[in-house]
């Protein structure tokens, strides 16, 4: 009996000492894949401030040595750290702080990116849009009429304001300031308001004209751009 009673009070130590070992392995199993998981993110490099809630920096200086604090130091903010909890285990992982040419690296580098992806929707457009050279240079050419079009009215009416101009000013010569006669009388207000109103809209006109052949320029250009990159992609 007493060899018995040994042997079963044997059995109970064992089995309570495995259901403590299962709960441990449990604890560490929920604990650990959060803690690898948040390791793997990296934050935005910024300077420390302080560890919060208890957590503490690890990092290694430039000669291999291991550091452990609640703040890094200044001297240290460009080196990359680690942020581990109150047990040790690794939480995220921060960078240091970026220097000038890392910074001018990185925006060049999101520059670039924004580039290509911009570069490759406009080839997707033009596919997706085109299924010819032929269809390109019909288009092309129907802008350029529209644009014809506005430069020629432009055009007929900046005419129409000139002679109009020429005009005014014809008969303002019969007044002063712009007579020589010294009998003559000052020009009217109207007549003056007039010759200016007219002056202003030919200088507006002007310049319509001016900026819709620019523009007319551009389209051609970018047409011209459009039919080579589809010869490219269509191996033509």
């Amino acid at each position: 009996m007493r060899a018995w009673g040994m042997h079963m009070t044997h059995r109970f130590n064992l089995r309570q000492g495995l259901v403590l070992a299962v709960a441990v392995l449990a604890s560490l199993a929920l604990l650990l894949p959060d803690a690898a998981g948040a390791a793997e993110k990296k934050k935005p490099r910024k300077s420390s401030k302080g560890a919060p809630n208890g957590e503490v920096y690890r990092w290694v200086d430039d000669e291999g040595t291991v550091h452990f604090g609640d703040q890094v130091p200044a001297e240290y903010a460009p080196i990359d750290r680690q942020v581990l909890n109150q047990y040790g285990v690794p939480l995220r992982t921060e960078q240091g702080m970026l220097t000038e040419e890392e910074i001018e690296a990185e925006r060049r580098a999101a520059a670039e990116k924004k580039a290509a992806i911009a570069a490759a929707r406009r080839d997707e457009v033009l596919l997706s849009t085109y299924l010819s050279v032929e269809e390109i240079e019909a288009l092309r050419n129907r802008r350029i009429e529209l644009i014809d079009g506005q430069i020629s009215v432009t055009t007929n009416y900046l005419d129409s304001l000139r002679t109009r101009l020429k005009a005014l000013q014809a008969e303002a010569g019969n007044f002063k300031p712009f007579s020589k006669d010294p009998e003559a009388e000052p020009i009217d207000e109207k007549l003056a308001a007039e010759i200016a109103d007219t002056a202003d809209s030919i200088a507006l006109y002007e310049r319509t004209l001016n900026d819709t052949r620019v523009r007319q320029g551009r389209v051609v250009m970018a047409f011209d751009a459009d039919i080579a990159r589809f010869k490219e992609l269509k191996g033509l």
